[in-house]
C-alpha cells in the first residue's frame, strides 16, 4: 500500500527503500559503538553483511531483533510472561495502550510476545526527543516505529497532533497494522498510572467526522497491563525526583536518556507480566452519545485506568514496598523476613549506584522513600480498583 505524502518524515521506512537507509546505518560510527556494546557475540563485519542482505522490516525484526530480545530476556529477566494475547481476534488490528515503565523494552516486549503467540509486530510510537541522534530516528523507523513530535509551539503542536492521529487512523484502518503507544507523554516514574487526557483527544484528531467516542472505536483500543518486579531504573527515578525537589526547573539531559536506555536494556529485572486486555470497544458503546466531551474524555480514561490497574501482576516486591512506606505488616504473609531483609538490601545498594551527585543522609531517605512509592503503587491502585 502507497503511504500518503503527509506521513513521509514520520512512518516507519518504507520496505523499498530499507536497503539504501540500512546501508547509510551500518556506517555510522555510534551505531557500530552500540552495536559492539549490546551484541557482543557478534563480529562487526559479521553482523553488517547480515544486515544489508535483509530487504524488509519484517525480515528485520525476525532476523535481528528477535534473537536479540530472546537474549537480553534471558540475561536480564527470570521470565516473560503474559495473558490475553490468544484472546484477541487475529484478523483485528489493536491500538495497545499501556502503562510506561521502559523507554525501549515496554513496546519491544510486546512485540516480541505478539510474535511468540503467532501474531504480526505491532508499530511503535516514539517521541522525537528520544530521537537525538540522526542514526537513532533511521533505526526504530526501520523498527516499524513511527515519530512523535513534541516540544513545539502551540500552531505547530495541533498540526503534528492532527498528522500523529491521522496517521495511527490511516495504520490501523488502511494498513491493518496494530500499534503501540504508551497512555502518557513519557515514562511513569512513580509508577502511579494514569491515562492522559491529552492522548485521548489526539486519538480522535484523525477522524473528525465521528463523534468522540465512535472515533476511539475505529482503533480497537487494548489496554495492557506491564509489570515488572524490579525496574532496573529505580535509583535513576529517585535521583531524577531529587533534583527536581531541589531544583523545579531541573530536565535531564539527552545524555539521562541514553543511560536509562541502556540501563533498562542490560539492568535486572526479575520477573515481567504483560496482561493484554480485551478491546473497550464494548464498554465505550455504554457511554451516553449526548455526554459533555470532557466527561466523555474522562470515562474513557477511568475505562483504560481500571483496566490496567486491575490486571497487574503483583510481585513479592509490592507487598514488601507497601508495608515498609507505611510501616504496617498488612500483607506479611506474602513474604518472608529474609525476603524482606534482601529487599532493603536490594534498596540500598540501589541508590549506592547514584555517585555522580552528592548525596547526604536527608537526600538518601528521600530516594529510598520514592523508590518504596514505585513499587507500591501497582498494588495500592490495584485495591483501590478492585473495591
Amino acid at each position: 500500500m502507497a503511504m500518503p505524502a503527509e506521513f513521509a518524515d514520520i512512518c516507519p521506512i518504507a520496505d523499498k527503500d530499507f536497503h539504501n537507509e540500512m546501508s547509510i546505518l551500518v556506517e555510522e560510527p555510534m551505531f557500530k559503538q552500540i552495536v559492539r556494546m549490546v551484541m557482543p557475540e557478534y563480529k562487526y563485519s559479521q553482523l553488517v553483511r547480515i544486515l544489508l542482505g535483509l530487504n524488509s522490516k519484517l525480515e528485520f525484526q525476525q532476523k535481528i531483533m528477535r534473537p536479540f530480545m530472546k537474549g537480553v530476556l534471558g540475561k536480564t529477566t527470570q521470565g516473560l510472561s503474559c495473558t490475553g494475547i490468544d484472546e484477541l481476534p487475529k484478523d483485528t488490528p489493536n491500538l495497545f495502550i499501556t502503562n510506561h515503565r521502559d523507554i525501549v523494552l515496554d513496546s519491544a516486549q510486546l512485540s516480541y510476545l505478539l510474535v511468540e503467540h503467532g501474531r504480526d509486530t505491532c508499530e511503535i510510537a516514539i517521541g522525537n526527543n528520544l530521537l537525538i541522534y540522526d542514526w537513532i530516528t533511521k533505526l526504530v523507523r526501520l523498527n516499524k516505529s513511527f515519530v512523535v513530535k513534541r516540544n513545539l509551539g502551540r500552531v505547530q503542536t495541533l498540526a503534528a497532533a492532527i498528522q500523529l492521529s491521522s496517521y495511527i487512523h490511516f495504520a490501523i484502518n488502511q494498513k491493518k497494522a496494530s500499534i503501540w503507544i504508551a497512555q502518557r507523554e513519557g515514562r511513569c516514574k512513580d509508577s502511579n498510572d494514569r491515562t492522559q487526557e491529552s492522548l485521548l483527544k489526539m486519538l480522535t484528531y484523525g477522524n473528525r467526522d465521528k463523534s468522540f467516542v465512535d472515533s476511539l472505536k475505529e482503533l480497537n483500543i487494548v489496554p495492557c497491563a506491564i509489570s515488572y518486579e524490579y525496574d532496573p531504573n529505580d535509583y535513576l527515578k529517585a535521583r531524577e525526583f531529587l533534583l527536581k525537589s531541589k531544583d523545579p526547573n531541573y530536565k535531564k539531559s539527552q545524555a539521562d536518556d541514553l543511560a536509562s536506555m541502556k540501563v533498562g536494556i542490560m539492568g535486572f529485572k526479575g520477573h515481567v507480566h504483560y496482561a493484554v486486555t480485551p478491546c473497550i470497544n464494548d464498554e465505550l458503546d455504554l457511554i451516553p452519545a449526548d455526554l459533555d466531551k470532557l466527561l466523555a474524555v474522562r470515562r474513557v480514561c477511568a475505562i483504560i485506568d481500571h483496566a490496567i490497574h486491575t490486571h497487574y501482576k503483583i510481585f513479592k516486591t509490592n507487598y514488601m514496598a507497601h508495608d515498609m512506606l507505611f510501616d504496617e505488616h498488612e500483607f506479611a504473609s506474602e513474604y518472608t523476613p529474609e525476603e524482606l531483609e534482601a529487599f532493603k538490601q536490594y534498596l540500598n545498594g540501589q541508590v549506592d549506584k547514584v555517585t555522580d551527585i552528592p548525596i547526604n543522609e536527608q537526600d538518601r531517605s528521600y530516594m529510598l522513600n520514592r523508590m518504596l512509592q514505585m513499587y507500591s503503587n501497582p498494588l495500592t491502585n490495584q485495591l483501590e480498583a478492585l473495591k
